[in-house]
């Protein structure tokens, strides 16, 4: 069994509880892959790796902390319902 997801951002935030609860639905009915899921964590981190260029701004500790929330969502899925990891190039 897959252990309880630890979050770091407010556990009482809603928006968080539907955005994760989401995610965990969308992978359960293999709408999004695994792959899928590292995908935007890889995205979601090159928002934080070019904050000055990015055209979407928003706050640095905003777009740090949603990079380690999405990387802990994705490390969960992937316990959970496992699948296979995105092909490398």
């Amino acid at each position: 069994m897959a252990t309880s997801l630890k979050l770091e951002a407010d556990p009482e935030d809603k928006n968080l509880v539907i955005l994760q609860s989401l995610i965990c639905l969308l992978r359960e009915k293999n709408v999004l892959s695994r792959a899928d899921i590292e995908e935007l964590c890889d995205k979601v981190q090159a928002r934080v790796a070019n904050h000055d260029s990015d055209p979407l701004p928003c706050q640095m500790d905003g777009a740090r902390a949603a990079a380690t929330e999405v990387a802990q969502i994705g490390d969960y899925i992937g316990r959970k319902y496992g699948g296979k990891h995105r092909r490398s190039l």
